[in-house]
């Protein structure tokens, strides 16, 4: 017996009933050898912490557009606080860890440079739209590797898909890294946004505060064991009403008070009038157009706007900031 089979073996075990276990997945697009230490989910999560696009997250906008200062959130410090409550959660509720840190690590792959202000450019210019998670989604199965993709399991693809508040994952697993999302941004951006002096902890409304604590240690700690204590042994994830609407308020508090402020968004119409200039520029420019997305146009993979939107989606903030100065800033203006 493999090693993986031993793990596959310790999974039924051990795992709740409710469990995505290794052994029953879906599957692959494309059939391949199961390793013989890894079981599938395992080995997903490997293929996505080695790709390139999760390693340009480190260089990606979270809130804070090109913060001045070393301890702001980016898309990489982001993805790694919804990986680790994701996991305590499944731990305690004897679901597989596996499963969901593979989805909660690959769910923002193909987010856009300058966070959600790049996803609203892309969207607005692009005819066919842009969402970050169907993005997500198109790295992992056609843009990594050189246009081969990670050929991940459909669990994996499956939750990193229906992320979003709007979309609900097939397995629990995936509904542990939807909710653990959301619980990671909440705190982590009022955290920033009390170090960016935007925010200030007496001005979260007290109701809420009242219901989920007074520090960002103390909300997480009831959200997570809030999370915990109403979905065990259950077959859906889920907070009790009195902490998810509290929740759920805090969030309608941040997005007034902290998303849309001035301060913190003050260059975001740079940023929106970037990237769209820069998608604008390579659709009139495709033969400047990586080589990867060259072929991909030869063989009729994607039209001109989805490869334009696939390059521009995978820049980080600094390499798009520099492709802008290299196509519209005269060579002798630059300082």
């Amino acid at each position: 017996m493999t090693i993986r089979e031993q793990l596959e073996l310790r999974e039924l075990e051990y795992l709740s009933p409710y469990a995505a276990r290794s052994k029953d997945s879906k599957g692959r697009e494309r059939p391949e050898e199961e390793c013989d230490i890894r079981p599938v989910f395992q080995r997903d999560r490997d293929r996505i912490l080695h790709c390139k696009s999760f390693r340009r997250l480190k260089q990606k906008t979270q809130v804070f557009l090109l913060p001045k200062g070393d301890h702001y959130r980016t898309r990489l410090t982001h993805t790694l606080e919804v990986s680790q409550n994701a996991r305590t959660i499944a731990k305690a509720l004897r679901l597989n860890e596996d499963l969901v840190e593979a989805i909660a690590l690959g769910h923002d792959l193909g987010h856009t440079p300058f966070g959600h202000a790049g996803e609203r450019a892309l969207n607005q210019v692009c005819p066919l739209g842009f969402k970050h998670n169907e993005q997500s989604v198109r790295v992992v199965e056609r843009l990594e590797r050189h246009g081969k993709g990670l050929n991940l399991t459909w669990e994996v693809r499956d939750g990193i898909r229906n992320h979003k508040s709007s979309s609900t994952p097939h397995t629990l697993e995936g509904q542990i890294v939807r909710l653990s999302d959301k619980i990671a941004y909440i705190n982590h951006d009022i955290d920033d946004a009390i170090r960016g002096n935007i925010l200030r902890e007496e001005d979260i409304p007290p109701e809420f505060r009242k219901v989920l604590g007074n520090s960002t240690r103390i909300r997480l700690d009831t959200m997570i064991h809030n999370v915990i204590i109403n979905s065990m042994d259950q077959p859906e994830i889920r907070m009790s009403e009195e902490v998810q609407e509290a929740t759920m308020g805090l969030r309608r508090f941040m997005f007034e008070h902290v998303y849309k402020n001035p301060v913190a968004k003050g260059e975001e119409e740079k940023a929106i009038n970037m990237v769209t200039n820069l998608y604008e520029f390579y659709i009139r420019h495709l033969e400047l157009l990586p080589e990867q997305f060259l072929d991909m146009l030869d063989k009729n993979e994607a039209d001109e706007a989805q490869l334009v939107c696939d390059y521009i989606a995978g820049m980080t903030d600094t390499y798009a900031v520099k492709k802008f100065e290299e196509f519209f800033i005269p060579e002798s203006w630059k300082i």
